[in-house]
């Protein structure tokens, strides 16, 4: 996701959901600023559908009643009101209705690095520390296999530091996934670290 120009407007986020256009393009709200969302590169889409594909697939397989999305809208704990934010995916267990504008209640949310949104993911990543029902944010990279897991501390804090994950097996605990990492990379052209 890259940030489009500057939009001479602030909105709330009821505001924001009124206002946003149906124009084909992926809008998020980042602290009251609507934020235009660019087309992913192949790589990108191609790591975002596998990894759709492999979590669904793991939950079909044991008849998991969560659901994995792609983008939907999440709406941080924190400057809720001014925020809606959009992961590149989204995994919860509870019933979302068809018309629903948000995901209530997500276990697990993922952000891919592209070279050209690294800050606005980061950013993407701290406010969803703030969402009471997120377990774990796994962040995948475009330009090698990593993965970096954040997984909530009994306690409910979160770790000063992401789990690095270049090889061997990626462990999600919220969805009782585990498999290779490399497999989340199988179509995405992105050579492994070694």
């Amino acid at each position: 996701m890259s940030a489009s120009p500057k939009l001479p407007f602030h909105l709330t986020r009821d505001e924001f959901l009124a206002w946003c256009p149906d124009d084909g393009q992926r809008w998020q709200l980042l602290d009251g600023e609507p934020v235009a969302m660019a087309p992913a590169r192949f790589g990108h889409a191609a790591l975002q559908s596998e990894a759709s594909r492999l979590l669904s697939n793991h939950l079909a397989a044991r008849g998991s009643p969560c659901v994995v999305l792609t983008a939907p809208g999440v709406v941080p704990h924190f400057r809720a009101g001014v925020n809606f934010r959009v992961p590149h995916l989204g995994v919860t267990c509870t019933p979302v209705p068809p018309d629903a504008v948000f995901l209530p209640a997500p276990v697990l949310l993922v952000e891919i690095l592209s070279p050209g949104n690294e800050r606005d993911s980061w950013a993407n990543v701290w406010a969803y520390t703030t969402i009471p029902s997120v377990r774990e944010i796994l962040v995948l990279h475009t330009r090698e296999v990593r993965a970096e897991l954040l997984r909530r501390q009994p306690d409910g804090n979160w770790p000063a530091n992401s789990l690095q994950v270049t090889q061997g097996e990626l462990v999600l605990d919220s969805l009782g996934f585990a498999g290779p990492v490399g497999a989340l990379y199988r179509t995405a052209g992105i050579s492994g670290t070694g």
